[in-house]
């Protein structure tokens, strides 16, 4: 079993949702980002997901792109965020570390390189928002082939057929994007947001997360009450940006939310 599918029976084994946090690889700075990341699971963290930096992050809104505009000032590559994925696995063996981002990078790489290099390091899977399930075959064969989770998206705009062609390609769990828009965009309807998880869930066969919109701990148990987990971006990115000349704060406002979004979600499930 993966370290995804563990987790996940971790949590149902506590009744507890999951929470996935979301920060750039090298944002502010390459030397907080493994610091952070055990810092975000003692803070009640269930998943991470590691974003690699890249120049042209059409999904996102302006925060996360400042976010890899800062990383990439670093001259973070893709092999220097699988680098933090082992050093953080030097002391946490357990918690899932999914990289999301885009498939130009691994294209550079080379599929093979890019799954044999990520699985030796403890990668858990990926997140790739360009790469529709219909074209992403070779790259999952490479990724299997290594152990690791190729992890699709669903819209609020994706009907059944193609919802259950991402459910039967997505391994470890598939994420939801709750809102119609880039990271950070809109107000979480929570209505549409349950019931269109509800319709999905008839079929579905793995957990569904869900993720942009949620800024804080009542957001986050909105989401715990009708999803398998709620994830949590650009609000943890904007406190980054926020504290990035002063680490220390920056770790205790980051942990502070997490946290409150752990409790929060805790309160409800």
């Amino acid at each position: 079993m993966s370290r995804i599918a563990d987790c996940f029976q971790r949590l149902a084994d506590q009744r507890q949702k999951a929470l996935v946090v979301y920060v750039v690889a090298g944002d502010p700075t390459p030397d907080i980002t493994v610091p952070l990341l055990h810092d975000m699971v003692a803070s009640g963290a269930s998943i991470i997901e590691l974003g690699v930096p890249f120049t042209d992050p059409e999904a996102e809104g302006p925060v996360i792109q400042l976010a890899h505009e800062r990383a990439m000032r670093h001259r973070v590559s893709l092999r220097d965020t699988i680098s933090m994925v082992a050093r953080f696995r030097e002391q946490d063996k357990v918690t899932p570390v999914v990289l999301m981002g885009y498939i130009n990078p691994i294209e550079a790489m080379g599929y093979e390189a890019f799954a044999a290099a990520a699985a030796n390091a403890g990668v858990d899977g990926t997140i790739l928002v360009n790469v529709p399930p219909e074209e992403g075959q070779v790259l999952d064969n490479a990724m299997l082939s290594q152990g690791l989770d190729p992890i699709y998206l669903l819209a609020p705009t994706t009907p059944e057929a193609r919802a259950r062609l991402i459910f039967d390609r997505t391994r470890g769990f598939t994420y939801y994007v709750s809102v119609k828009g880039t990271t950070g965009a809109g107000n979480l309807d929570i209505k549409e947001v349950s019931q269109r998880l509800a319709a999905f869930k008839a079929y579905a066969t793995s957990p569904i997360v869900a993720g942009f919109g949620i800024k804080d701990g009542e957001s986050a148990a909105q989401i715990a009450r009708v999803a398998d987990g709620a994830v949590v971006g650009t609000a943890l990115v904007s406190l980054m940006a926020a504290n990035e000349k002063d680490p220390a704060r920056l770790r205790e406002a980051v942990c502070a939310l997490v946290a409150d979004m752990r409790s929060a979600m805790d309160a409800v499930c």
